[in-house]
């Protein structure tokens, strides 16, 4: 997206200028953040905040410094143990530097400034230009996206969401040609393994040399982790990887992907053949359906619908990670324009990831298996609104690009560097 006069881009300098030059809007944007930490902070008072897997970070760190059993021990009244690959167990030594205490307040600082980021990456893949890089609106939706539920959800755990959807989407919406573009994807499937999933999506999207150095930045994490910590990554590739059991219990309302839909849908702790066909269909249907956008030139919705098809097919995608709704809002609000329709649109998908409808829920115990018909869509609000995002996709692209009505073929994120303006009939993305 150009300056407003069209002659020009938005920089840094820029528009950081312009929002000095306007210290009302700046004023209001620091006084919602500000309102907006301190109702985090009131609400932590009231209610202790657990931030349970930054303690299982610390203790990965703590396992990995002095050599301990990484996959032996449990943490915390829930008795959680470690899950990640030896590689993140590495990037987490430095969290037993600090007390637990300090750690935690570090992390929901640490967390409030990636999502601004996030935000910030956001606006820019979707070609807000002038949004991405004004300070006003970088805090207020900031203070407001901390109430967003997965991504609250990411405060009240520790969690590393943010960073990773950071490292993806800052790489990916890397113009193609890149140097070592794919190498931070890599690193991202290293520390959690469902980022590997984006490496499948710039191979089938022809983009094959940023596959492999995709693949080159998981090996790189893979081959740290032996180097350091030989015995656990035996341990953890050739068993723990394969006991999602040790994740947690996969039919609760905490579990927003298919199987945990499958699972309170059935009325069954384990959907087996039902859940392994439509992980199956869902899988080549999402990544299909993500090709097809970047065949139309929406590099960055072929990147939400990948994110989309991880979330759903992951065995246990906890809401927490569904943390993509971030650039997804900004994507939906790039396109919208003045249609008061696509406006109502974003609404939507804000107050679905605002609504927290799956805690309204009585859940305790097995309730969650014993849910009626109407409970069921409240239960599972992600996944479906996932699903309905890949039907709409596979629908908006129906046409092939440069038929009649058809989609522009355009291909790459917007370009920070471009001066022009998008051609008037390209949909924003």
């Amino acid at each position: 997206m150009s300056a407003a006069d069209g002659t020009g881009t938005w920089t840094w300098r820029r528009t950081w200028a312009q929002s000095i030059a306007s210290p009302g809007r700046l004023a209001i944007g620091v006084a919602l953040l500000g309102l907006s930490c301190a109702g985090l902070y009131a609400l932590s008072l009231a209610v202790q905040l657990p931030m349970s897997d930054i303690e299982v970070y610390r203790a990965e760190g703590h396992a990995a410094a002095t050599g301990g059993d990484l996959y032996g021990f449990t943490v915390t009244k829930w008795a959680l143990p470690a899950t990640y690959p030896p590689f993140a167990a590495l990037l987490f030594i430095p969290t037993t530097w600090i007390s637990l205490t300090t750690l935690k307040i570090t992390c929901v600082l640490v967390n409030a400034a990636l999502l601004a980021l996030l935000i910030h990456l956001s606006c820019k893949a979707a070609g807000l230009r002038r949004a991405a890089y004004s300070a006003p609106l970088l805090l207020g939706t900031t203070a407001l996206g901390l109430w967003l539920e997965p991504v609250f959800q990411t405060l009240v755990f520790g969690q590393v969401n943010l960073a990773l959807t950071c490292l993806v989407l800052w790489d990916l919406s890397r113009p193609d040609g890149a140097r070592f573009k794919g190498f931070a994807t890599g690193l991202a499937a290293g520390i959690k393994l469902t980022p590997a999933i984006f490496g499948v999506y710039l191979l089938i999207t022809g983009r094959v040399k940023a596959a492999f150095t995709t693949l080159a930045g998981f090996v790189v994490s893979v081959l740290l982790g032996a180097l350091v910590l030989p015995a656990a990554s035996v341990d953890f590739w050739t068993r723990r990887m394969f006991e999602t059991q040790r994740v947690g219990k996969l039919w609760i309302v905490d579990n927003q992907s298919l199987q945990g839909l499958l699972a309170r849908l059935l009325h069954t702790t384990e959907p087996g053949a039902w859940w392994l066909a439509a992980a199956a269909v869902t899988a080549a249907a999402g990544l299909w359906i993500a090709r097809r956008c970047y065949v139309h030139g929406l590099d960055l919705w072929g990147v939400l619908a990948t994110a989309v098809t991880a979330l759903l097919v992951s065995p246990i995608s906890w809401s927490h990670h569904w943390v993509w709704c971030v650039p997804l809002l900004a994507a939906l609000i790039a396109h919208a324009r003045r249609d008061a329709w696509r406006w109502a649109l974003v609404a939507a998908v804000a107050v679905t990831f605002a609504a927290r409808s799956m805690w309204a829920l009585y859940h305790k115990g097995t309730l969650a298996l014993h849910f009626s018909w109407w409970q069921q869509l409240l239960a599972a609000p992600y996944p479906v609104l996932g699903l309905a995002l890949l039907a709409a996709l596979a629908w908006w692209t129906r046409r092939t690009p440069g038929a009649p009505g058809g989609l522009p073929d355009t291909r790459r994120f917007p370009s920070p560097r471009a001066g022009g303006r998008r051609p008037a009939e390209a949909p924003s993305s």
